[in-house]
């Protein structure tokens, strides 16, 4: 969503590099190119304004004109003003003294509101609570439905006791469900209610007494990032007519202008809590406006990728790949089926394009990012799950009969099995090396990186002297000419012109010789 303005500004910043000091015009320059970001990405006219002011009077201050690099000093000025107007610190959930906390979804039609109280339903059962969600959407056709089965995806309790599809009384289900809560013992309750626009009234007055029959902790209002302008207007209606705590932002893995989610917060005066970044349950956590920004300017996000691989990876089977990584036998007990196992938990973690995403620098290479094919990982699932558990431990028996075999099983080209072996191969060693604390092999000469010591006395063998011509008359002339440079040098006393040490009466010349004391 945010590429084209990543783009804008790295090119910015790019322009900045390499000057020692910044004058007013370079100032000026950069502020009118990040201006011009910050529009085309749609973001509010406003907090354009509030963002380039606050920019350009930290520019001109001390702590850019006494920086050693004042290109690196406006890109953290950047962050940190991107930081502050996506809302600063991480805004987190206010729990209710007495169970059951209760938070009301509310938000325009089509925002995802439904979807969104299944993946917060899981995600709260994922940091210990018990959810049950609560289907107050009773106008349009199937929501009740829709929320029974996105419930039922996520392993959460729902209450739907009305059909929905205009039948039933949206607030007296909400009141219902906090004494059905406390009988099930459920510690939250997520209230869904009925989309609605701005301007109507008489939904938005439902809203309101739903928010009066159940006094939520927290109302956290739908944004679909993707909108634009209208999301900020309808957001400060919603604001005016009903009132809520934290926004949410669904849609995040689209590709509209994203201008409307760095506006919402400094508009509305309520920070972002939660993004939803994908179609799964999944793919939705809580916002960090300092990882976003991050994000934003290309330095990765690699606390949020470290936190998914925590949810993903056993520490258990970690330390056992480690110990086969690390053995004596140079990583060979790391088999295909291992192989297999680390590949299948990359996968549980999300799209690889994604994670590839959260690495620092990726901007510059977005589109091989973007044109990774996520089926290749399923057909080398394929083909390693062909092979017998013989070859999967031994895969040096695996011959050219053995591959015809497998490549038929798995639905591929003989040549993709013998790819996959080879580069099996290639990246055991590579680790083994790694994992012994070797550092990447091939590269020698480097401290703490160590790998190719082999490669480093080929290098100093070929060095050595100087090649002899192989004719035997230039050889003797070559020779002679030695010896001849060799007397010579004897003859002048030594190297440099110096006397030779032999010569006992040789004696410093008188100017050289008060600087020796």
């Amino acid at each position: 969503m945010f590429d084209t303005l990543s783009d804008r500004l790295s090119a910015t910043f790019k322009n900045l590099r390499g000057k020692g000091r910044l004058s007013e015009a370079d100032i000026d320059a950069t502020a009118r190119e990040i201006r011009i970001a910050l529009l085309e990405a749609d973001v509010a006219l406003p907090v354009v304004r509030a963002f380039i002011a606050n920019v350009k009077e930290r520019a001109r201050g001390s702590e850019v004109s006494q920086a050693l690099n004042p290109a690196q000093q406006v890109v953290k000025i950047v962050n940190e003003e991107l930081v502050s107007i996506l809302g600063g610190e991480t805004r987190r959930l206010r729990f209710a003294k007495t169970a059951p906390t209760v938070i009301m979804l509310a938000g325009l039609q089509g925002a995802g509101k439904t979807t969104l109280a299944g993946k917060l339903g899981l995600w709260l059962k994922g940091q210990g609570h018990s959810p049950l969600l609560v289907a107050c959407d009773l106008q349009r056709p199937n929501a009740v439905n829709q929320l029974s089965v996105v419930a039922e995806r996520a392993g959460v309790a729902v209450y739907a006791p009305e059909p929905g599809n205009g039948v039933g009384d949206p607030v007296q289900v909400a009141k219902d469900s906090i004494e059905f809560a406390k009988a099930k013992v459920h510690d939250i309750v997520i209230v869904d209610t009925a989309g609605r626009l701005g301007i109507d009234q008489e939904l938005m007055q439902q809203a309101a007494d739903i928010r009066d029959a159940v006094s939520p902790d927290e109302i956290l209002f739908v944004v679909d990032a993707m909108i634009g302008q209208d999301a900020v207007n309808t957001a400060e209606a919603f604001r005016d007519g009903v009132g809520f705590d934290g926004v949410v932002l669904s849609k995040l893995d689209g590709d509209a202008r994203g201008g409307a989610a760095l506006s919402i917060a400094h508009v509305t005066g309520k920070q972002v809590m939660f993004a939803s970044n994908g179609e799964k349950l999944e793919d939705f956590d809580a916002f960090h406006p300092d990882r976003m920004a991050s994000r934003i300017l290309d330095m990765g996000d690699l606390l949020t990728l470290i936190e998914q691989a925590e949810k993903t990876f056993s520490q258990e089977e970690a330390a056992k790949m480690a110990s086969k990584l690390q053995s004596s036998k140079g990583g060979k007990d790391f088999t295909l089926d291992d192989f297999l196992a680390q590949m299948e938990q990359v996968r549980k973690m999300g799209s690889i394009s994604k994670l590839l995403g959260m690495l620092p620098g990726m901007g510059q290479i977005k589109d091989q990012i973007n044109n990774i094919d996520e089926r290749d990982i399923d057909r080398t699932a394929a083909i390693i799950k062909s092979m017998t558990p013989k070859e999967r431990n031994e895969p040096t028996i695996i011959n050219g009969s053995r591959r015809a075999r497998i490549a038929k099983g798995s639905g591929v080209e003989v040549s993709a099995v013998k790819s996959l072996v080879e580069r099996f191969f290639e990246a055991r060693k590579m680790m083994s090396k790694m994992a012994q604390g070797g550092g990447m092999p091939g590269m020698p000469g480097m401290p703490g990186m160590g790998g190719g010591p082999g490669r480093q006395k080929k290098q100093i063998k070929q060095a050595k002297g100087k090649r002899k011509s192989g004719n035997p008359m230039k050889r003797k002339a070559e020779e002679a000419a030695a010896a001849e440079r060799r007397e010579q040098a004897a003859a002048q006393g030594g190297a440099f012109g110096l006397p030779a040490q032999e010569d006992k009466n040789f004696e410093l010349p008188d100017e050289f010789k008060k600087f020796m004391g």
